[in-house]
């Protein structure tokens, strides 16, 4: 039988994994052992970074709608609550954009809603 050798594809992963972190720190660009823990610590990051953008432009747009819907009177959580009872299906992001770019047509929605 013959004998296999792994030399091949060990030298593909490791100038795979090399290759992708190239511009990071000292030796995790260099050496495979500290290369591979920081890609695999980078797509972490990543991946958690991608769902906490989404928290934080909630949390954005909820701040800005509450400032808005404050000066026509009425709080945040008392405008949600009465859009859900009128069955105005605007999403946060599209009130917050109008409470940014058209603040008199927000003040028609929150009167609309009253």
């Amino acid at each position: 039988m013959v004998r296999v050798k792994r030399g091949l594809m060990t030298k593909k992963r490791h100038k795979k994994i090399l290759k992708a972190t190239k511009w990071y720190r000292m030796l995790n660009s260099r050496v495979f052992s500290r290369a591979k823990n920081a890609w695999m610590k980078a797509g972490l990051n990543a991946y958690i970074g991608r769902k906490r953008k989404k928290r934080d432009f909630r949390k954005l747009w909820n701040t800005r709608i509450n400032i808005a819907s404050r000066e026509n009177g009425i709080s945040y959580s008392r405008l949600i609550n009465a859009m859900y009872l009128k069955k105005v299906k605007l999403n946060r992001k599209v009130l917050s954009n109008l409470a940014i770019s058209n603040p008199k047509v927000f003040s028609n929605v929150v009167e609309f809603v009253k």
